[in-house]
C-alpha cells in the first residue's frame, strides 16, 4: 500500500476516550500496512482559550509583534496533540513520531495568523515513514523564513493535512470528524438530510464557502489544484462517509436528477455598504483594505462610472468586521463617506451545478421565502451556487423550506426559534 494521510479534529481528541479510539483507528491503518501519516488539530476548546490568555496577557495594543507571539502560543495546542496521540501509539506497541510543521518541512509565507503553504521538503517524514513509523504532525503551522512559527488560519489543519497528502503523492486524504459525511444540509437543522455519498470538488468547494463547516474552503481548493481525494468520515463510528473528488457520471446524474445538490446557510455574515457623494471610484482602495486583512467578500455590487456617487456593498464574514471596519471608515471618509455595516443578517444558497441556465431556480428561491415572509436581498448567482441574503434569526427557517422546495427533504426541526449566533 502507499502513504495514506488521516486528520483528525479537536472534538476527535477532546478526552482521553477519544484520544485512545483515535490511536486504536491509527493503530489498525498502520497494521493493514499503509505508511500513515496523522495531522492533528489543538484538542477542543484548546486554541479559544489560548486565543482568551492571548487576549488578555497583550491587552488593547495588538500589533505585528503580538500577532506573532499569539502565533507562537497558538502552535502549543497542536503540538500537545500530536504528542498525546503519538505517546499514546507508543503505549499500543505502534511506533510513532511526532513532528511539528517546522521538523515536517512544512515552509510558509504571509503574515501570522493568516500563513499559505508555499512548499514541503517531505524529506524526514519520508525517512520515519521508511523506518516503520507512524508520523504525526501538528497541523495549523509551519515555518517562515526567519524560523518563526507561523500558523495558517482558518481551517489550517485540513489545509496542511492535503497539502502533505499532495507532497507525499498519498493514495487519499481522509479528513476525521465528528459528523460521518458531508450532507445536503446541516442534520442539526434538518432532520432528514441526506448523506452524499459522493460530491464533486468544485461543489465542495461552494458548499464550503457557503457555509458548510465540515470542509474548509481553503482545503478544498488546494485538493482541487492538487488532485487529492478526500474522503470526510466520522472519527466515532465505522460507517463510511463521503467522497470529494472527480467523477464523470456526476453531471450525467445530475442532469437527469436535477441541478441543486445541496443547501448551505452561513450565520457568519455581514452587509457592507459604502457610500461616497462625487465620483471618485474607490472600489481599488475598498479592495485592497479586504485584501490586506485577507478578508475574502461575496455578493458584490457597486456604482456605475456615470453616476453622480460612489456606491458598493458586499458582504463579508462577520467575525471579520473588527478587523476591518475601522480601516474602511478611515479610508472613506477622507472622502467624505460613510460605511454602514449590518451585521444581523445571514446568508443561504443553492449549491449545485448548471444554476445560471436555470434562472427559475433563483425565481423559486426567491418566490418561497417571500411566501414565508423572510426578506431577501443581495441576490448573486454563479453555475454553482446561488445566494440571497435574510434576516439572521429567519435563517434556519429558510434553510428548511429551500431544502424542501427544492426535493431535498420532507420535515424540518423546528423553524420558529432564534438562531444562536
Amino acid at each position: 500500500m502507499g502513504v495514506l494521510v488521516q486528520k483528525y479534529g479537536g472534538s476527535s481528541l477532546v478526552d482521553t476516550e477519544r484520544l485512545n479510539a483515535v490511536a486504536s483507528r491509527v493503530a489498525a491503518t498502520h497494521h493493514s500496512g499503509a505508511a500513515t501519516v496523522v495531522v492533528v488539530s489543538a484538542r477542543g476548546g484548546a486554541t479559544d482559550e489560548l486565543l482568551a490568555q492571548a487576549a488578555a496577557a497583550a491587552g488593547p495594543a495588538f500589533g505585528a509583534q503580538q500577532l506573532r507571539e499569539t502565533d507562537q502560543l497558538l502552535a502549543t495546542g497542536e503540538t500537545a496533540s500530536a504528542s498525546l496521540l503519538a505517546l499514546t501509539l507508543l503505549g499500543l506497541g505502534v511506533p510513532a513520531v511526532s513532528l511539528t510543521g517546522a521538523q515536517a518541512g512544512m515552509s510558509i509565507v504571509g503574515k501570522p495568523g493568516a500563513g499559505i503553504v508555499d512548499r514541503i521538503d517531505v524529506t524526514r517524514i519520508d525517512e520515519l515513514l521508511d523506518e516503520g513509523n507512524v508520523v504525526v504532525v501538528t497541523g495549523f503551522q509551519g515555518q517562515n523564513a526567519h524560523g518563526d512559527t507561523v500558523t495558517l488560519g482558518r481551517g489550517g489543519s485540513d489545509t496542511s493535512a492535503v497539502a502533505l497528502a499532495a507532497a507525499l503523492g498519498a493514495e487519499r486524504c481522509e479528513i476525521f470528524t465528528d459528523v460521518d459525511g458531508v450532507y445536503s444540509a446541516d442534520p442539526t437543522h434538518v432532520p432528514d438530510a441526506r448523506k452524499l455519498p459522493f460530491v464533486p470538488a468544485a461543489v465542495m468547494a461552494e458548499m464550503a464557502f457557503a457555509g458548510a463547516k465540515v470542509l474548509h474552503p481553503r482545503a478544498v481548493e488546494l485538493a482541487m489544484l492538487q488532485g487529492v481525494e478526500l474522503h470526510v468520515r466520522t472519527s466515532l463510528g465505522t460507517q463510511e462517509g463521503t467522497v470529494v473528488g472527480e467523477e464523470k457520471d456526476f453531471m450525467t446524474s445530475l442532469e437527469t436528477g436535477g441541478a441543486v445538490v445541496a443547501i448551505t446557510s452561513d450565520p457568519d455574515v455581514a452587509r457592507v455598504l459604502v457610500h461616497a457623494r462625487g465620483r471618485s471610484d474607490l472600489a481599488a482602495e475598498v479592495l485592497s483594505i479586504l485584501a490586506q486583512h485577507a478578508v475574502p467578500m461575496d455578493l458584490v455590487a457597486r456604482s456605475g462610472p456615470n453616476e453622480e456617487e460612489f456606491r458598493m456593498g458586499f458582504t463579508v464574514r462577520r467575525s471579520d468586521v473588527a478587523d476591518i471596519g475601522p480601516a474602511l471608515d478611515k479610508a472613506i471618509a477622507v472622502h467624505g463617506g460613510e460605511v454602514r455595516i449590518d451585521p444581523d443578517v445571514a446568508k443561504v444558497s443553492l449549491i449545485g451545478m448548471g444554476l445560471l441556465n436555470r434562472p427559475e431556480y433563483v425565481a423559486r428561491m426567491t418566490a418561497v421565502l417571500a411566501a414565508a415572509g423572510i426578506a431577501t436581498s443581495w441576490v448573486s448567482s454563479s453555475q454553482l451556487r446561488a445566494s440571497v441574503t435574510v434576516p439572521a434569526d429567519r435563517r434556519v427557517q429558510a434553510l428548511c423550506l429551500l431544502h424542501k422546495e427544492f426535493g431535498q427533504t420532507e420535515e424540518c426541526a423546528d423553524t420558529e426559534q432564534t438562531v444562536a449566533l
